[in-house]
């Protein structure tokens, strides 16, 4: 019986059955909780994913720290559809830099507990005697940099030379390389579709001033009551008083002059007298009947002398290196419009007339400083047909660059070409005004007015950048080094003659001293804006063109320092300047240390610190070095 009993083969496919049931429904329980491992590891890395992104929007948004954190670790869980919240665990670190984007780091741990079997823990993963299974999962944003760059580019009359190592003028290479750089940054900007204005360009020409636009004659920062200490230096309102004319004169109520009398335009009557009073209200005569003697005697038509150009004045220090809104409250933070005075008839000893005489005198004043600011020369309309003045002439000179272009979005085509254009239409003629120019390329970033184009300095995420371009060093000159106007039928040495005892020719800083008086008219100074604020390595009583260039070149340095304070990066080019040349050495020593520290080179001959932001280029290199700026600009803009 025992042997049959084992012969007998009936039931084991039962038995069989039992006996593989084990390991398949021990299979089916990993596979179960394989399964979902797996579906709540996604569901987490989607969140986490989804919470960096939804995080990233909010720090660029103006977020604070903790309100970043808390909002994050909301949005994760609220993603955690079908996972425990307490079985998760959300470290966030925020950017480290929150003037230029940053990586936003969020890192999630999931706990997750088997369904079926302890020791199904060390089969998905764990260790011998884990009753869970543990998982890190890590994402990284760089928050997406949008980008704001303007261009500050030497607009002086040497920029018509060639370029050394080059058949082309500066001028030429210049702008052919400027352009390029706005292509490579445009090409970039028209992928970031998702970003509004991801990359902006603005335009500053420079030379001896910085023309701002003439459509800016209305704006609430530029001064429209004369209340800037600078608005009326060399002019004596007191010359246009009552007893020389009674139905046109002006009267100063507190610190303000006013129109007074019958003889004015009714929309001039009683109104404030300023620089823009005067390009308004100086006539000439453009067209009448003539007599034999060329003398018009009827059917008078008049036009005024001139219309403002557009550029203004540089404020006094400290504001003139400075980013301060203009305010009436603090005068001195008012923009005024250039008015180049009308200097003295007489001619010198040499037989050299002044540089800027473009009006004829009404007064025999033996006092030539005083026939400058004889203020009813300027409306005498004389009696023959005359033109009117443009730019760069008259009331207008040393007013020779195109006007601003405003920060520009180029992810567009019209605003590429825009801004393209600008470039194109740039004039080389004039001094070099680096400082002023520097300032104005500040302001076009600036998110506060004069221009508003700029987003908010504390937006995380976004760049300001300052490009920085000059082929010479810092340039102001005496009357007789240069000559300002063009002569004819006059013999002189050199020059022109400085009569008035300005010092100076004028341009954007004004004179350097201003003749009779020992100060401008109305203002507390007791020395030209050049050396406001300088150091006593700067004499004040040298009125030499090397001390000027000392003078702007201190401004130059200190307005560097502030822009940086600001968060502003700053990328300098020297342009074909000569080592050997003292003051091209200094510039150049100058604009290498103005430049800021790049993020991402190391200095070749020292990788401990980083590069310097600074290109010493020659006509030759322009083209290749302004590639390497696009590149170390794409680097700002990164997005992982």
């Amino acid at each position: 019986m025992i042997r049959e009993f084992l012969r007998d083969r009936r039931g084991n496919y039962a038995l069989m059955t039992v006996i593989t049931m084990v390991p398949l429904m021990g299979g089916v329980a990993l596979a179960v909780d394989y399964t979902e491992l797996v579906r709540e590891r996604q569901e987490t890395l989607n969140a986490l994913d989804a919470a960096g992104i939804a995080t990233a929007q909010q720090i660029v948004g103006g977020a604070t720290d903790d309100q970043a954190k808390a909002y994050a670790k909301q949005f994760f869980e609220a993603n955690l559809r079908h996972v425990l919240p307490a079985n998760t665990t959300l470290t966030v670190t925020l950017p480290n830099n929150n003037a230029g984007g940053g990586t936003l780091v969020m890192q999630a741990a999931l706990k997750y507990e088997p369904y079926f079997l302890p020791v199904a823990a060390m089969l998905l993963g764990g260790k011998a005697g884990d009753t869970t299974v543990n998982f890190s999962a890590k994402s990284e944003i760089r928050l997406k940099n949008t980008l704001e760059v303007a261009l500050v580019l030497d607009n002086s009359g040497s920029m018509a030379e060639l370029g050394h190592g080059s058949n082309q003028v500066r001028f030429d290479l210049l702008k052919g390389a400027a352009k390029q750089l706005v292509d490579q940054l445009a090409g970039q900007a028209q992928l970031m579709k998702q970003v509004s204005k991801p990359v902006q360009f603005s335009l500053v020409p420079f030379a001896a001033s910085v023309n701002v636009g003439p459509a800016n004659e209305k704006a609430a920062w530029m001064d429209q009551d004369g209340i800037s200490p600078i608005q009326h230096e060399n002019f004596d309102w007191t010359t246009l008083s009552q007893a020389n004319n009674a139905n046109r004169y002006a009267e100063k109520v507190g610190s303000i002059w006013y129109a007074r009398g019958t003889a004015w335009d009714p929309t001039q009557k009683d109104q404030p007298l300023t620089r823009f009073s005067l390009y308004k209200w100086m006539q000439r005569i453009s067209a009448c009947t003539k007599d034999w003697n060329n003398v018009c005697t009827s059917n008078i038509t008049y036009a005024p002398i001139a219309s403002w150009s557009g550029c203004v004045e540089s404020r006094p220090y400290p504001y003139n290196i400075q980013d301060t809104a203009a305010s009436s409250s603090t005068p001195a933070t008012m923009f005024v419009p250039m008015f180049a005075p009308d200097e003295t008839d007489n001619t010198d000893g040499y037989s050299r007339p002044a540089n800027n005489n473009w009006h004829l005198d009404v007064t025999t004043s033996s006092d030539n400083g005083a026939r400058q600011k004889y203020m009813p020369k300027y409306f005498n309309y004389g009696t023959k047909v005359t033109p009117a003045y443009g730019a760069n002439a008259g009331p207008n000179t040393s007013c020779s660059t195109t006007a601003i272009t405003p920060l520009t979005d180029v992810s567009t085509t019209a605003g590429a070409s825009a801004v393209k254009t600008a470039i194109d239409a740039m004039v080389d003629v004039g001094a070099t005004n680096v400082p002023e120019g520097m300032a104005w390329g500040w302001r076009t970033l600036s998110s506060t007015a004069p221009f508003t184009e700029g987003r908010s300095e504390t937006e995380r995420g976004n760049d300001k950048v300052l490009i920085v371009l000059t082929d010479g060093a810092n340039t102001y000159y005496t009357p007789d080094s240069v000559s300002a106007q063009t002569y004819s039928g006059t013999y002189y040495r050199s020059g022109g003659n400085d009569l008035a005892g300005n010092k100076a020719i004028y341009s954007a800083l004004g004179y350097l001293a201003y003749g009779s008086q020992a100060k401008p008219f109305g203002s507390s100074y007791t020395y030209g804006r050049p050396f406001l604020g300088t150091s006593s390595s700067v004499s004040k009583t040298d009125y030499s063109n090397a001390n000027y260039t000392k003078a702007m070149s201190e401004h130059f340095a200190t307005l560097c320092d502030n822009a940086k304070a600001a968060g502003i990066i700053v990328m300098t080019i020297a342009l074909d300047l000569d080592a050997s040349n003292t003051a091209e050495a200094a510039q150049m020593t100058a604009l290498k240390t103005c430049s800021s520290d790049s993020r991402f080179r190391r200095d070749p001959n020292d990788p401990s610190k980083p590069d310097k932001l600074f290109w010493n280029s020659t006509g030759a290199t322009l083209s290749d070095d302004f590639k390497e700026i696009g590149n170390e600009l794409s680097n700002l803009r990164i997005v992982s």
